[in-house]
């Protein structure tokens, strides 16, 4: 049997257009005029609508941003946990994550920065809901990356894979915003700085054992020996003198 999909009634539809004309008003006056400057009364009547209709919409300017990207979000979001499955090493598995999200906040970088400033201790609004799902499930796919890395020993970590997971967010997190401050952020420079990072909170910052000589003892260790051995040379050539 041939499902029909029924199409939505008039009262959706015209709905939805008054919701995609308050995103475009609200898009286009945030990237022009900024967050402060661009007032609610400006976006209602740029979308064509009266002032009580854009509030059945968002509960106000902070909530009217995430009615902006929430539907791009989850997309971006999605689209970011797809690619981690094509990568091998957790570094790989993060970035592959992440350049969704930095290729996206490039396309607008002052609207993006809205964004960001505004998502800091956002719980309140008709959008909060919608975009801490969003969140709760991109934080979920890095912490299942984790736990994958973990069973294959592919990191020595023992922790939860949801605290791993949580500090990781946090450097990814900082590591956006000291980037989309950039006056042209771009997202090939931003990726390769956040790689470095997540290399640096990887590896760690604990010093090379004892007993892993060789090789694996760098340059700096080596050097520091043959410092050691020279100092040792020289304190026996010298003799005590005599008075």
């Amino acid at each position: 049997m041939k499902i029909v999909q029924s199409k939505p009634g008039l009262r959706e539809q015209n709905k939805l257009d008054k919701r995609q004309r308050i995103q475009a008003a609200a898009r286009e006056l945030f990237s022009k005029h900024g967050y402060d400057s661009a007032t609610l009364r400006q976006i209602a009547k740029r979308a064509h609508v009266g002032l009580g209709t854009l509030f059945n919409y968002a509960q106000d300017k902070r909530d009217l941003v995430f009615l902006i990207f929430n539907e791009e979000l989850a997309a971006v979001t999605e689209q970011a946990l797809k690619a981690a499955d094509s990568a091998s090493s957790l570094v790989d598995q993060l970035a592959a994550i992440y350049k969704p999200h930095y290729e996206y906040f490039s396309e607008n970088p002052p609207l993006s920065r809205i964004l960001l400033k505004e998502l800091t201790f956002y719980s309140e609004g008709k959008q909060a809901a919608t975009f801490h799902e969003i969140r709760e499930r991109l934080f979920s796919g890095i912490e299942k990356v984790v736990w994958a890395a973990q069973r294959e020993q592919r990191i020595r970590s023992r922790e939860d894979p949801a605290i791993v997971a949580r500090h990781i967010f946090f450097v990814c997190s900082g590591a956006i915003r000291w980037w989309i401050a950039r006056l042209n952020p771009s997202p090939r420079d931003g990726l390769a700085d956040l790689r470095r990072l997540l290399r640096l909170e990887i590896d760690g910052l604990q010093p090379v054992p004892a007993n892993h000589g060789g090789r694996r003892g760098s340059g700096i260790s080596r050097r520091r020996e043959g410092a050691s051995r020279r100092a040792g040379n020289t304190a026996r050539k010298i003799r005590p003198t005599r008075v």
